[in-house]
């Protein structure tokens, strides 16, 4: 369920690009109008209008955009371009390569499904030349290294029908691998979360809770740390419900003194194709306030009235 409000009337690509390029002309840049475009253009729309652009005025819309653009406002404008697999792309490189913190990458490969992951592979390759593969394992090392790769080369079916029983065998080899002994099996845990679909996971949480009294992610949480812990958790929450998953990383990214601005981004752009609606209801449900509420009153500008217009309504 996405938020994306399109016009009635689709206009045409050629009419957008017009208007772009009427909005850079002259001094300063309408940013209003430019806001008022791309952000009510779906992922094919987009595409159109960019090749439209470069027919016609000969130069790349993301090229001028940076330079009529700055700050988050310029980061987010430039990340919605993209369509979903080009963007998780985008967000992974700079991750493994620019930030070097793995935060985002890991978040991005443990919450899509195996058929984006596939798309998000060949695209990567063609993007970059390389392979996602060798990226990931020139760039990260020992647990989390063993689970990005699993994770982004093992076929899962996607359906969802689930085998109780091995369900409930996995359940009892995750509390052996981890709760049960002194320190943690990994090997166990990569294998599990990596092979099985999400709806068994889902199903492993149930029967975990149901014999051990407790969640799977609380095991998690108490037997992995940092971005191995992470990549679990990701997981196992986007098994279970991904709305309610981004509902709180979002909510962690504002909480408190100052905002997480590349989390907020990040995630209102790549979701609101996607689930968004989903994850605006578990915001409110969850954190008693809306979370256009939330994102309104974190920013400013021009960019907290992009962030609005991909959210759509307040409900």
């Amino acid at each position: 369920m996405a938020t994306l409000i399109l016009p009635p009337i689709p206009p045409s690509p050629r009419d957008d690009a017009m208007q772009l390029y009427r909005a850079f002309k002259g001094f300063g840049c309408d940013t209003t109008a430019v806001i008022n475009i791309l952000a009510h253009r779906d992922a094919a729309q987009r595409a159109y209008l960019q090749h439209e652009y470069k027919a016609t005025y000969s130069e790349e819309l993301s090229k001028r955009l940076v330079s009529e653009l700055s700050g988050k406002l310029e980061t987010a404008v430039l990340l919605w371009l993209h369509d979903p697999a080009g963007r998780d792309a985008e967000i992974i490189r700079q991750s493994l390569i620019v930030d070097r913190s793995l935060v985002a990458a890991t978040e991005v490969i443990c919450s899509r499904t195996p058929s984006q992951l596939q798309h998000l592979k060949q695209l990567y390759h063609s993007k970059f030349g390389v392979y996602l593969e060798h990226e990931i394992k020139a760039n990260t090392s020992g647990d989390l290294q063993k689970i990005l790769l699993k994770y982004i080369s093992t076929p899962r079916h996607e359906g969802p029908e689930v085998n109780r029983e091995v369900a409930q065998k996995d359940a009892k080899v995750l509390f052996k691998a981890g709760e049960k002994k002194l320190g943690t099996d990994e090997k166990t845990f990569v294998q599990i979360f990596s092979e099985r679909s999400s709806a068994h996971l889902a199903a492993v949480s149930s029967y975990y809770h149901d014999m051990y009294g407790h969640s799977l992610k609380k095991a998690v949480k108490n037997e992995a740390s940092g971005n191995f812990g992470l990549a679990l958790l990701t997981i196992t929450e986007c098994a279970n419900n991904p709305a309610k998953y981004f509902a709180k990383v979002l909510y962690k990214a504002m909480k408190g003194m100052g905002t997480n601005d590349d989390t907020l981004i990040r995630v209102i752009v790549s979701r609101t194709e996607i689930d968004m609606q989903y994850i605006k209801a578990e915001y409110s449900k969850k954190y008693k306030k809306t979370l256009n509420d939330a994102v309104h009153s974190e920013t400013s500008g021009n960019y907290r009235a992009f962030l609005l217009a991909l959210l759509g309504p307040n409900h």
